[in-house]
């Protein structure tokens, strides 16, 4: 049974950090999709390689955290290092624009009860 995040050592995530806490403005959140742009070489990290092999498909940097049962502050700083390696890609959402119109409130309950009576 795997350990619970609960239960991590606090000094298993400092070596894993090197000793960082926080990483500037990287522009991750938890919804940025993480790409892999090659294989794990000999002698890389372990939480690299896995990363690496886990994002072989566009992965959530939440995604990401949850698989390696880490907390999402140190999977960006994990990130953070691999992409100043260029190792992976950060495809962040599209932002919805300002003048987006949304639907009517209104309009969507009645769908909402329309679907309930089928």
């Amino acid at each position: 049974m795997s350990p619970r995040l609960e239960d991590e050592n606090p000094d298993r995530l400092y070596v894993v950090t090197g000793g960082r806490s926080d990483v500037t403005d990287d522009g991750l959140d938890l919804v940025t999709l993480i790409v892999s742009e090659c294989d794990p070489t000999p002698g890389t990290q372990s939480e690299h390689a896995r990363i690496l092999r886990l994002c072989r498909s566009p992965t959530a940097v939440v995604e990401i955290a949850a698989e390696l049962r880490l907390p999402v502050s140190v999977v960006r700083i994990l990130l953070c290092d691999l992409l100043d390696m260029g190792r992976i890609t950060a495809r962040n959402p599209r932002p919805v624009p300002a003048e987006t119109h949304l639907p009517d409130p209104e309009f969507l309950k009645q769908v909402l009860l329309g679907l309930e009576k089928l």
